[in-house]
C-alpha cells in the first residue's frame, strides 16, 4: 500500500510497504480505508525536519516515519475492534499515532466520530481542528459580551474567530502578520490587526486590552508574554499553540498585579467533542466550505505541504483527498 515520509527536510517520499491487516489491531483500534487528510500547523516543524518526541522520528536528516506528520484524516472503517465503529461507517478525527499519510490507517476509536454525510472528506476533515477549538472554548470563562483577541489568523485562529463571535463575543480582535482582510467578515473578526504580535501590544492602550487572549500560533516562546501583555485586569489568557521548548518565560509581575489566568491544554474526551464539532457545522453550515480552500490528491502530498510552508493571504484549511 502507498504511503508517505519525509526524508529530508521539506522533502516528502511516496512509498510502498506492507498493507495493514485486521489481524494488527489492538482492543480499542479501528482500521481505516484513507479518504481525506488535513495539514496542521503542528505538522509544519517535522516538515522542516526538526526531530520531534514521537518514537521512530529516528531519521538522520528527517523523521522517515511511515505516514507521518498527519494527524487530522477522515476515513472509511474496514476492521474495527471498537464497540462504537462498524465496518463502513465513515469517521473523522485523529490518526493516534500521527501516522495518517498512507493508505490504510490503524487509530484508536475513541479518537474517532461519525460525520455528517453531506460533507464531502476533504471538509469534515476540518471537524478535528474544530473539535480541538471548542474543547479549548470550554475551558474559558463564558464568551458572551467579552473582547477577545486571537494571536495568530491561521487556520486554529480563524476558527478561534469564528467560534468566539458565535458565542456572542462583543469584540473578536484578529492578529497576524499575514494580510487576512478578505477573510475577516467571513470569520467574524471585527478588528483585523495586520501586525506582529510584538508591534501590536507595544501600541495597545490599556482600554484596549482583551478579556481573554488566546495564542493560537505556537511553536516560538515571545508570543505567550506578547498574550499576556495585552490580557486586562482579571482577563483570561489561553495558550494554544504547540509549544517547541520545554520552558516558556513569563512576566509573574503582569500576571499577579493584573490577577490574570493562564491556562493550556491538550484536547480531552474526543469523539465526545467531534460530535460537537459535527452539530456546530451543522448549525453554521457555510464555515467548513469557507475554511477549506485548498485540496491536493494523494499524489500531491509535496505540493500540499510546500503551501502549507509559506504565508498565503487566501490560504485557511488544506486538505489531501484520496
Amino acid at each position: 500500500m502507498w504511503s508517505y515520509r519525509i526524508v529530508a527536510p521539506y522533502e516528502f517520499e511516496r512509498t510502498t510497504i506492507a498493507e495493514k491487516t485486521p489481524d494488527d489491531l489492538s482492543d480499542g483500534q479501528v482500521l481505516l480505508r484513507f479518504l481525506a487528510a488535513g495539514v496542521c500547523g503542528s505538522d509544519m516543524p517535522a516538515f522542516r525536519g526538526s526531530r520531534g518526541r514521537l518514537p521512530g522520528d529516528d531519521g538522520r536528516s528527517a523523521a522517515e516515519k511511515d505516514g507521518f506528520p498527519i494527524h487530522e484524516i477522515a476515513g472509511e472503517v474496514i476492521a474495527s475492534r471498537h464497540s462504537e465503529h462498524r465496518p463502513g461507517d465513515r469517521v473523522v478525527g485523529w490518526a493516534s499515532g500521527f501516522d495518517g499519510l498512507m493508505e490504510r490507517v490503524i487509530s484508536d476509536g475513541n479518537g474517532l466520530a461519525p460525520y455528517d454525510p453531506g460533507l464531502t472528506p476533504a471538509q469534515a476533515v476540518g471537524l478535528q481542528p474544530l473539535a480541538c477549538v471548542l474543547y479549548a472554548c470550554e475551558q474559558l470563562p463564558d464568551l458572551a459580551g467579552r473582547h477577545v483577541a486571537i494571536i495568530g489568523q491561521g487556520s486554529i485562529g480563524l476558527l478561534f474567530s469564528y467560534v468566539a463571535k458565535a458565542a456572542g463575543a462583543r469584540l473578536v480582535t484578529g492578529v497576524d502578520p499575514v494580510d487576512r482582510s478578505s477573510l475577516t467578515t467571513a470569520f467574524g473578526v471585527d478588528d483585523a490587526v495586520r501586525a506582529t504580535s510584538d508591534r501590536w501590544v507595544s501600541q495597545l492602550a490599556a482600554a484596549d486590552r482583551a478579556d481573554i487572549v488566546i495564542e493560537a500560533v505556537g511553536h516560538q516562546v515571545a508570543t505567550l508574554g506578547h498574550a499576556v501583555e495585552a490580557a486586562a485586569p482579571g482577563g483570561t489568557v489561553f495558550y494554544f499553540g504547540v509549544a517547541d521548548d520545554e520552558a516558556y518565560p513569563i512576566s509573574m509581575r503582569l500576571m499577579l498585579r493584573n490577577n490574570l489566568t493562564l491556562k493550556s491544554g491538550v484536547t480531552l474526551d474526543r469523539r465526545r467533542v467531534l460530535e460537537a464539532a459535527d452539530k456546530f457545522a451543522g448549525e453554521h453550515p457555510e464555515l467548513l466550505g469557507t475554511y477549506l480552500t485548498h485540496t491536493f490528491g494523494v499524489d500531491e502530498v509535496q505540493a500540499a505541504f510546500d503551501l502549507a510552508s509559506r504565508p498565503d493571504p487566501e490560504r485557511v484549511k488544506i486538505a489531501i483527498a484520496g
